[in-house]
């Protein structure tokens, strides 16, 4: 049972990854709904699929003997197409766009999915084979300019921790058996030198909610059902079949951790370390259209951080 007698029933359905079928009253009213799944077998010996029954019913206390009485639904049964769902807010009232389950970064994940569709639009015509993989880099390129300052920022951050490195150890050796003493001076000696110790954890901080709303916008994304890409890969929602796109992303993020500056923390850096597998273990079975977005990102952040090392050196040399 979903809903209790006593409940006002708004809409009911049932979803999948890409479709959905939804039942929304025209005035809410007091109601059951229930749905139960089954196993449906099939034909010539293949693999039963699950199927769901579902059903709807007024409480009887609603109703006076021999009343007759008029419900109005409006039914949905299709795609979970964010843009179709968004038009059909304007003409048959709002709520249909929630049909989409973005999760917390819902804020986040419209307008990604909002960008990535015009960016197809205007691609379609270009290279139409190609076009959801070039919509799915250019969005790419568009997060890493948006967070271009903070990337910078929190390079420099980490360049300039690094360069406090010796002092820092003789902070260590100075106070190896009280720590409230050793935190104290190392954050005196950030102060001194006006640095902010979590800076370099804010492009991190910030990419997340972005990843996760990516994550949601690929995963249900119906336009990505099927849509094939370049050689292997046939379908951008499903995971990449041979494990290519995920081993180059392990490679990237390897590169990309040995160009950062070590973390002063040897903790730390060992888990820095490790990210890359971690992470490559996680991405085995995620949809290769995230996979190519995270490759890119990683690039991008490659050439990213050689341009601010190069440009941060170049100060260096004309400053002494």
């Amino acid at each position: 049972v979903i809903t209790s007698p006593e409940e006002k029933m708004e809409y009911a359905g049932v979803t999948n990854q890409f479709f959905a079928t939804v039942l929304r009253p025209k005035e809410a009213y007091n109601s059951v709904v229930w749905a139960k799944s089954a196993q449906v077998s099939i034909p010539n010996g293949k693999t039963p699929v699950t199927s769901v029954n579902a059903g709807l019913r007024l409480p009887a206390a609603t109703l006076a003997p021999a009343e007759l009485k008029s419900v109005g639904y409006r039914i949905f049964v299709g795609p979970k197409h964010n843009p179709m769902l968004r038009k059909m807010d304007k003409h048959w009232g709002t709520g249909w766009g929630d049909v989409m389950q973005y999760g917390w970064f819902w804020f986040v994940s419209r307008p990604l999915n909002a960008l990535l569709n015009w960016y197809h639009a205007f691609l379609d015509g270009l290279a139409h084979k190609w076009a959801w993989g070039l919509a799915i880099i250019l969005l790419t390129i568009t997060v890493r300019i948006c967070i271009w300052p903070l990337h910078a920022k929190s390079t420099h951050t980490m360049k300039r921790m690094a360069k406090l490195k010796p002092e820092m150890d003789k902070l260590k050796e100075k106070y190896p058996d009280d720590p409230n003493k050793l935190n104290t001076e190392m954050m005196g000696l950030y102060r001194k030198f006006g640095i902010n110790p979590l800076g370099g954890c804010l492009p991190i901080l910030v990419q997340i909610p972005v990843f996760i709303a990516l994550y949601w916008v690929l995963l249900g994304a119906v336009e990505m059902r099927d849509a094939p890409w370049a050689l292997w890969i046939t379908d951008l929602s499903s995971a990449d079949p041979y494990y290519v796109l995920p081993v180059i992303m392990v490679v990237s993020m390897v590169i990309q951790t040995k160009l950062n500056p070590t973390p002063p923390d040897p903790i730390q850096a060992k888990v820095m370390m490790m990210m890359p597998f971690i992470f490559g273990v996680m991405f085995f079975w995620f949809p290769s259209g995230l996979v190519l977005y995270w490759v890119v990102n990683n690039i991008l952040s490659i050439a990213q951080q050689w341009q601010i090392t190069r440009m941060i050196e170049g100060g260096g040399k004309k400053a002494a």
